[in-house]
């Protein structure tokens, strides 16, 4: 079953939703500038704009006893990952603001890549399709420079009036969520200087109401087209940073009608992260802690050349570095979603778990022919993988499954991130503009606000 437009589909549950979360405080990020909450009225090219929204949802091979289906937000050629639901309804906000007031707008983001990768198409599809001229609306975004080889050239790269509108900026220390740290402080210290000497509003978008209006969407089309049997159970697999996405749901869920909540049990949610950032399953198994004390001990084993726990099944039983990171996708430590996750995998069921590069790779064989046969194609040669996020939640819950951490039947599995180096053209950090603190960002989105 494929959805080709999910969010034409469900545009006025997103509208509602919209106004229900943000619509008495829209001016809640940051004590700054929103656009409002309102969408445009759906127009053929406002159709057009959003048709790259589809889902997918296909069986997969069952697995001891387990039947699994794959929830496939990847159909977007142009991002191969689920940012591009949330990155749609987010510019939308912003062209209807746009078309009300005729005044300019610029979008910054903080990203490990794939938000900025989504936010990047979304404005460009605004351009693309007439919804807004080039010197309306931009985008300026921050990733850490370990996420560069993810970062895909487009239109607002290779046309010159596009990117210099449209920066990347990279930064380059240690700890990859300080571009979290600088987007935020340029929000707070320059917003003024910046709309007032670039005549724009600027939006700082890492709001997690503005992810969950449009991640509604994966309960909405559940509850339609493929929901659970009444008395069972269904298991929701998702490989996470912050978990806005399993979030979404939930609460796309608690916003369906009471009759049709009924006929089905609640969700229960399967989180699955990586050892360089395993924060929501620590806080999950620890009373909230997220110290890495709590992390079990590895012992190297000088016959294998990994090293090996057995204390905990929660985690890897196997790595090759304790302190991997196998994704930088997955980068957030303490994120501040991990109480309310936690308190629905304590009351609805659920479980979270750990997974290595080593994991994977000894199970890559496995997950492959399993997606396949769902669609989805991995490489032959893992190598080439560029985003984990599936490959990560099909082992983990694989891995869950053979741990007795998980009992469900019913499984599936939300496809969020799936992407080889051979799908998209690649930027180079000498493309792109270094910054150390908010101060450098401020003078990279003053000078693109400059250029038109």
């Amino acid at each position: 079953m494929v959805l080709d437009n999910a969010l034409v589909q469900y545009y006025d549950e997103i509208r509602a939703t919209l106004r229900d979360l943000l619509g008495d405080r829209d001016d809640n990020d940051t004590d700054g500038f929103t656009p409002g909450v309102e969408l445009p009225e759906l127009t053929p090219a406002m159709r057009e704009y959003l048709s790259v929204s589809a889902l997918g949802h296909v069986g997969m091979p069952s697995y001891r006893g387990r039947r699994l289906a794959l929830l496939d937000l990847t159909r977007n050629p142009a991002t191969m990952t689920t940012k591009t639901f949330a990155s749609l309804v987010i510019v939308a906000r912003a062209i209807r603001f746009i078309q009300d007031t005729g005044r300019r707008v610029t979008i910054v983001t903080p990203s490990s890549a794939n938000k900025a990768i989504a936010m990047r198409d979304a404005v460009l599809r605004a351009i693309r399709t007439g919804l807004v001229d080039a010197d309306r609306l931009n985008v300026v975004t921050v990733v850490p420079e370990g996420s560069v080889a993810k970062l895909r050239s487009s239109e607002l790269f290779t046309d010159p009036a596009l990117r210099a509108r449209n920066p990347i900026a990279v930064y380059g220390g240690e700890a990859p969520g300080t571009v979290k740290t600088i987007a935020l402080g340029l929000a707070e210290q320059f917003r003024g200087q910046v709309e007032k000497e670039g005549e724009t509003n600027l939006w700082y978008t890492l709001q997690l109401e503005n992810y969950l209006a449009a991640d509604v969407v994966r309960a909405l089309a559940e509850a339609e087209l493929f929901p659970s049997a009444p008395d069972e159970a269904r298991l929701h697999v998702h490989a996470v940073s912050s978990a806005y996405g399993l979030l979404g749901h939930a609460y796309g869920r608690s916003r369906l009608p009471e009759d049709v909540r009924a006929r089905t049990l609640p969700p229960r949610y399967l989180l699955v992260q990586h050892l360089g950032a395993p924060d929501m399953v620590l806080s999950l198994y620890n009373d909230g802690s997220t110290d890495t004390a709590n992390l079990p001990a590895y012992a190297l084993d000088a016959e294998t050349g990994l090293y090996a726990q057995g204390a905990d099944p929660h985690y890897p039983a196997t790595t090759f570095d304790p302190g991997e990171t196998l994704d930088p996708t997955f980068y957030t430590r303490n994120p501040p979603t991990s109480p309310r996750m936690n308190e629905i995998i304590h009351s609805q069921g659920g479980a979270g778990i750990v997974v290595s590069l080593a994991e994977c790779l000894s199970r890559y064989g496995q997950v492959r022919a399993m997606l396949g046969a769902a669609g989805v194609q991995l490489p032959a040669n893992p190598t080439e993988l560029r985003e984990w996020s599936l490959t990560m939640a099909v082992t983990g819950v694989l891995n869950a499954v053979d741990r007795g951490l998980v009992t469900e039947t019913d499984i599936l599995v939300h496809g969020s991130g799936s992407y080889t180096a051979r799908d998209y053209g690649h930027l180079t950090v000498r493309d792109l503009h270094p910054v150390e603190d908010a101060e450098d960002l401020k003078n990279v989105v003053l000078k693109a606000t400059s250029s038109s």
